[in-house]
């Protein structure tokens, strides 16, 4: 078996022993040097050499030695060191023996503030009740004071030695721990930051992802469809293929146009074009598929009053319903090709705007191309922000329908007869 052992002492542990030693020492030889200068302190003060002065060098330097465990041992230092005075005492120190608290003082300083105080109660007691006990024995030896003087005098030293020191030393720990304690709150709030920020970045990513997705998706779509017409036109139909040709390049150019604006709507300091795409858009976006040669047709049913289309609808209701009109055309052409579509805006009731995008079964078979998966999930994300009903799915004739159902703000709609 290992025998156990005392920790390794620290250098801070060393150099507060030895600056401890240093101090009592150093002022053992001053009085003892005062008083061989003055010959009237030379009956209160014991001179250099004396048994008196060695038993205190030493009492001093035994302390000194033990002085270093305060730290890793203070139940059994603290006591121990109060004892080496109670011994200094009996061994006939006499006044000198005052020299000896110092260590005492430095002990229960290191117990309290190294650890909790409940934890070194105990031996704190112990070292007053010595020290107590030695300030008695040299006051008994003296025999110049009281009784009751001789023993409030001795409590009070054992008071000043032991629990002053403690007192400070619990003061101090009050405030690491205050400083700890509110260091720790700072750095779980930093990481709750940190984590609201990580979300921030994922839901923008998420977002950009999905915006990427429905200008890509629209405009590539239709270029596709006529890179394929080009194809099969430019030996039959030269000027067809040309003009198919303008159609590709007016197709780049709005999706350069639309991925600046979402540039723009990242970058707060973009001087770009920044747009809000409203009902009113969704024209545009039939008409650039007819143009691509889908067959295509809107219909809108108005109210009969003079508000505007989707009065009471705010901008992201407005936005999320263009979207999904670019989204569902785009897959329309991708997956049902040739098919005719419709695009209905419903605006007569007055409580609710609904938008309706049907496409008939394909014409020809397409090929099995993989989806992304981002144009329902952006659809449903939109329809959930803005408390919209989205509904989509085949239909009876085996095409495919999707559709929106908005709510009016009808506080901010004029109501007409």
């Amino acid at each position: 078996m290992r025998s156990s052992s005392l920790p390794r002492p620290q250098r801070r542990d060393v150099v507060r022993a030895v600056a401890c030693w240093a101090v009592a020492v150093g002022a053992l030889l001053s009085v003892s040097l005062a008083a061989g200068i003055d010959p009237e302190l030379s009956d209160d003060v014991v001179g250099v050499g004396t048994s008196s002065w060695w038993v205190t060098v030493l009492a001093v330097t035994g302390q000194a030695a033990a002085l270093v465990w305060a730290r890793s041992a203070p139940r059994v230092v603290l006591p121990l060191l109060a004892a080496v005075s109670l011994i200094a005492a009996l061994a006939g120190a006499g006044g000198l023996v005052g020299l000896t608290s110092l260590a005492v003082m430095v002990a229960s300083y290191v117990a309290v503030v190294e650890r909790p105080a409940g934890g070194v109660r105990g031996p704190a007691i112990c070292a007053g009740a010595l020290t107590f006990a030695a300030t008695m024995v040299t006051g008994v030896r003296d025999g110049d004071l009281g009784a009751l003087v001789l023993v409030g005098g001795a409590l009070a030293q054992a008071v000043f030695v032991v629990g002053a020191p403690a007192l400070v030393a619990a003061l101090v720990s009050s405030r690491r721990l205050v400083r700890e304690a509110t260091e720790r709150e700072l750095s779980a709030l930093a990481r709750e930051q940190d984590a609201l920020v990580r979300e921030a970045r994922a839901q923008e990513r998420t977002a950009m992802a999905r915006e990427l997705h429905d200008i890509a998706a629209h405009h590539l779509s239709g270029m596709a469809v006529m890179a394929a017409a080009i194809e099969r036109q430019i030996d039959s139909d030269p000027d067809a293929a040309r003009e198919g040709v303008r159609q590709v390049r007016s197709q780049s150019t709005a999706v350069l146009r639309d991925l600046r604006r979402l540039v723009g709507m990242l970058r707060e300091s973009d001087a770009g074009e920044l747009s809000v795409e409203s009902l009113d858009g969704i024209a545009g976006l039939t008409e650039q598929a007819a143009r691509l040669g889908a067959p295509v047709e809107l219909v809108v049913l108005s109210g009969g009053d003079d508000a505007p289309l989707g009065a009471g609808l705010g901008p992201l209701a407005h936005l999320s319903a263009y979207r999904l009109v670019q989204e569902a055309l785009a897959n329309a052409v991708q997956h049902a090709p040739g098919a005719p579509c419709r695009v209905t805006i419903d605006d007569r009731d007055r409580a609710t705007v609904v938008v309706t995008v049907r496409n008939e079964a394909a014409v020809t078979v397409p090929p099995a191309r993989p989806g992304s998966g981002f144009g329902l999930v952006g659809m449903r994300e939109r329809a959930e922000l803005t408390g919209a009903d989205l509904r989509y799915g085949p239909s009876i004739d085996g095409g495919w329908d999707v559709t929106l159902r908005l709510d009016r703000d009808t506080t901010g709609r004029q109501e007409h007869g």
